[in-house]
């Protein structure tokens, strides 16, 4: 689904979830931490690289934006992340042009790219894209459409899947062999 909303009170209902046409967009941004690629970040890239006709450009959370994430110390290094992230990019859409590149704020190129057209973001993104876009209007940028991608579930729980949950098990594990 396609949003342009200049406020927080964007509602969205889950079955209106439907994102825009194919190559509608020259260029999109999105932005993660892309630590430990899994199906949730697959849906998440496919989907923002169909969108795009021509460039897609990806922020790559590093330095203070991990400091609150749990299990910080077992993230990915940020060069094999966004190696991971082009790759995969590549793998599906090899014509696009990929801009991957760390960001150490919630912005990064999405409020300096004038060349932008759309965001994609996830249900529990779309505050920060309402939010890019307020940070656009204030330097005289155009506004990006808003495409939401739904998030695959992690399991019978319906929890999200999360690279969170991947470190989790994976402190778990390492504590478990040091324990033997």
């Amino acid at each position: 689904m396609a949003i342009l909303e200049d406020s927080s009170s964007a509602k969205i209902q889950e079955e209106l979830i439907v994102l825009s046409p194919s190559n509608t967009y020259t260029s999109v941004v999105l932005g993660g931490t892309f630590d430990r690629l899994h199906g949730g970040h697959h849906k998440f890239l496919k989907a923002a690289a169909e969108l795009a006709r021509n460039r897609i450009v990806i922020g790559v959370c590093d330095g203070p934006m991990l400091s609150n994430k749990q299990f910080a110390e077992l993230i990915q290094p940020i060069e094999e992340r966004i190696r991971n992230v082009e790759t995969y990019i590549k793998s599906i859409k090899p014509e696009l042009v990929v801009q991957a590149q760390p960001i150490t704020d919630p912005y990064g190129p999405s409020i300096v790219d004038e060349n932008l057209e759309a965001i994609v973001v996830s249900k529990e993104t779309l505050p920060g894209g309402i939010s890019v876009n307020k940070k656009r209007a204030e330097r005289g940028l155009s506004q990006l459409k808003i495409e939401v991608v739904d998030l695959v579930p992690e399991g019978p729980n319906g929890g999200k899947l999360s690279s969170s949950t991947l470190r989790k098990l994976e402190a778990e594990k390492a504590k478990e062999e040091t324990a033997k």
